[in-house]
C-alpha cells in the first residue's frame, strides 16, 4: 500500500504557527535559563520558602478534596440539565463557567462581597464573631472557587460519553440507585474524576489573583507560594525565579501525566 500523503501546509501558516508557538514555550525555557541553580538548595530551604510550600500544598489540597465533595453532584446536574428547558439549563452553565472566564482578582472581590464584613453574608458572620477573609480558610475558598469548574467539566464530560448507557442498563437490570452508582458510575468516571482532581490541585497550587485579594498576604497564614513569588521579585528576583520554577515544574508533570486524558488530540 502507498503510504498516506502528507499534506503541505502554507508558508504562511508555518511562520504565524512558529510565532504562536514561540510565545508559549520560550518565556518558560527562559526562566529555566535564567533560574540560579547553584542557589537553588540554599533558596529553597529557607524557612519563608518552606513556609509557604507547607500552607500552598495543605491548602491546595483541602480545596481539591472540597472540588471532589461539590463538583461531582454539579457534574451530575449538568448532565441531566440536558433535558431541561434553555432557559433553565444556560443559567446554570454559566454560573460553572464564570470563574474560568472571570479575572482571579475580580474573583476575589466578589468573594469580598459575599463574605467580607460588609458582604452579604458576612456581615452576618461578623456579628457572630465569625471572620473569613484575611484567613486560612479564605485560600481554600478563593483556590476551590476557582478550580471547581475544571472537576465539574472532567466528570461532566466522562458521564456524558458513557456512564448515563451503562447506568440505564443496570437499571434495567435490576440495580439500586445506590449500586448503579457505586458499581457503574464511579468506575467509569474514575479516568475524568482523577484527571480533575490532579488539575483541580495544580490550579489552586498556583492561584494568585483571588487569593491575595481576598485572602492577603499574611506570612504563615496566606502567603502562598505564588504570593511568596511575587513580593520576592520586588526584593530578591532570584528567590522569585527559584519559586517560579517550582510551580512550572509541577504544571510540567501534571500535563505529561495527563495528557491522553486532557490534551484532545493526542494520541493514547
Amino acid at each position: 500500500m502507498r503510504p498516506e500523503r502528507r499534506e503541505r501546509l502554507s508558508p504562511v501558516v508555518l511562520v504565524l504557527a512558529g510565532l504562536g508557538l514561540a510565545l508559549l514555550a520560550v518565556p518558560p525555557i527562559a526562566l529555566v535559563l535564567r533560574a540560579p541553580w547553584p542557589e537553588m538548595p540554599a533558596l529553597l530551604t529557607s524557612s519563608a520558602v518552606l513556609e509557604a510550600l507547607a500552607l500552598s500544598v495543605v491548602t491546595a489540597i483541602i480545596a481539591t478534596v472540597l472540588c471532589l465533595v461539590l463538583g461531582v453532584p454539579l457534574a451530575v446536574l449538568l448532565t441531566r440539565a440536558v433535558s431541561w428547558s434553555a432557559w433553565a439549563r444556560r443559567p446554570l452553565r454559566v454560573a460553572v463557567t464564570v470563574p474560568l472566564v472571570l479575572p482571579p482578582v475580580i474573583g476575589g472581590i466578589a468573594l469580598l462581597s459575599l463574605l467580607g464584613r460588609g458582604g452579604l453574608l458576612g456581615s452576618m458572620l461578623a456579628d457572630l464573631g465569625v471572620t473569613v477573609p484575611y484567613t486560612t480558610g479564605a485560600v481554600v475558598i478563593a483556590q476551590t472557587f476557582v478550580s471547581l469548574p475544571f472537576l465539574v467539566f472532567a466528570v461532566e464530560g466522562a458521564l456524558r460519553s458513557s456512564a448515563r448507557r451503562a447506568e440505564l442498563a443496570a437499571q434495567t437490570l435490576g440495580a439500586s440507585r445506590g449500586q448503579v452508582f457505586r458499581y457503574v458510575t464511579v468506575p467509569v468516571i474514575a479516568p475524568g474524576l482523577a484527571a480533575g482532581a490532579v488539575l483541580c490541585f495544580t490550579r489552586a497550587l498556583g492561584e494568585f489573583g483571588a487569593t491575595i485579594t481576598f485572602a492577603g498576604s499574611l506570612p504563615g497564614v496566606t502567603r502562598t507560594l505564588p504570593i511568596a513569588s511575587y513580593l520576592a521579585l520586588q526584593s530578591d528576583p532570584s528567590e522569585a525565579i527559584a519559586l517560579a520554577v517550582i510551580l512550572l515544574a509541577v504544571s510540567i508533570v501534571v500535563l505529561l501525566a495527563l495528557r491522553d486524558r486532557w490534551m484532545p488530540g493526542v494520541a493514547r
